[in-house]
């Protein structure tokens, strides 16, 4: 065989075996692409995204669009030309996928951790809406899970009530963990609580809260990993509304989304729109108190907001540097702090005083 056919033979079988190796070899990476958009203001599959009963609402127009990131799933093995091709896209990002699935993380988890954040948010983002409009929302620190095998479980629920805890009254989530790791190993902890049920059922029949309560005594173990104690309780905080406020969306995870739901409940239960019919699309979490929090994959949702004609994005404030960094064309990234920061800017907005609007900067 002639030395030139013999090079160019081996050459081509040395690119098949490339082609092959990049099809087959598996690489520890995942992809992030923009994901659906959904205004708040609107319909989604057939029903109102925002559903309010027991208070009167206004007509909104215009988009306060929630925004979304689509990433390939904890089990999908992405290769290398995937790899090649999703580093060479402009909208699509390729992260390690420890970055989504962190410690071996597996699809299930996942889905039930976004499904849990994703509940929350939409309760921050009712309190937060509401104390934005001065409408009283009444909290209390309840018993949020109980872990399996615990010393707790049998002797706590989820859903009770917790008012003290070994008689030092409990104002916050946080102040149940404060008192129970002053305790050593084995020591016992005492709870005094309003069971789930007497508080549900309160509740449920527009009663006040039961004054009678619990003891309950709850021994406690060492934490894995330190010599804390623990009694295996998550606490959480439950809210009473004055009126019912339904989110309608199925499909969607995460906490990122809490901002835009917040806002447009606001725009609902007040006269006029906040947007004065503008297009705006934006993210963040929310807290009750209406802190707005930093989220995941912002370049990927102002692309995907002004691909479906957002003109304006609410940016949460440790977000602005890296969405600023490549700003689609025609975009307004609006930084935001807090809902009442959203709140003011879109008044600007809709006063078309666009020029006093606080816009990220480059980091």
């Amino acid at each position: 065989m002639p030395r030139r056919t013999a090079t160019m033979l081996a050459s081509i079988l040395t690119l098949i075996a490339l082609l092959c190796a990049g099809v087959l070899i598996p690489v520890p990476y995942s992809e992030m692409s923009p994901g659906p958009t959904v205004n708040t203001l609107g319909e989604h599959g057939g029903e109102p995204v925002l559903q309010v009963s027991g208070h009167k609402t206004y007509p909104a127009s215009g988009n306060l669009n929630m925004t979304t990131v689509r990433v390939t799933g904890a089990d999908y093995r992405m290769n290398l030309f995937e790899a090649v091709y999703g580093w060479l896209s402009h909208d699509n990002a390729v992260v390690p996928h420890n970055t989504l699935y962190p410690d071996g993380q597996t699809a299930e988890q996942a889905n039930q951790e976004n499904a849990e954040e994703f509940s929350q948010s939409q309760e921050s983002a009712k309190v937060a809406a509401l104390r934005q409009l001065g409408i009283p929302v009444s909290a209390r620190v309840v018993v949020g899970s109980v872990v399996k095998g615990s010393p707790a479980q049998g002797r706590l629920h989820a859903g009770d009530v917790i008012k003290a805890v070994d008689g030092k009254r409990i104002e916050a989530p946080g102040d149940v963990a404060k008192v129970v790791t002053r305790h050593e190993p084995g020591e016992k902890v005492e709870f005094t609580i309003v069971p789930a049920k007497a508080a549900a059922a309160a509740e449920k029949a527009g009663k006040p809260e039961p004054r009678s309560t619990r003891t309950v005594t709850v021994p406690t173990k060492k934490a894995p990993g330190d010599d804390r104690a623990i009694v295996g309780i998550q606490a959480g905080t439950d809210h009473t509304f004055p009126f019912e406020v339904d989110i309608k969306l199925a499909d969607v995870g995460g906490p990122s989304a809490g901002l835009m739901f917040a806002l447009g409940i606001v725009d609902k239960l007040t006269p006029g729109d906040l947007t004065g019919g503008k297009f705006v699309a934006g993210t963040g979490t929310i807290e009750d108190d209406g802190t707005v929090g930093p989220i995941g994959g912002i370049e990927m949702k102002t692309v995907g907001a002004r691909g479906k004609g957002a003109r304006y994005f609410l940016t949460p404030q440790d977000n602005c540097a890296a969405a600023a960094r490549d700003v689609p064309a025609g975009l307004t990234l609006v930084k935001v702090d807090t809902i009442r920061d959203a709140v003011k800017s879109l008044e600007k907005i809709r006063k078309g005083d666009t020029g006093a609007l606080p816009e990220c900067a480059k980091g």
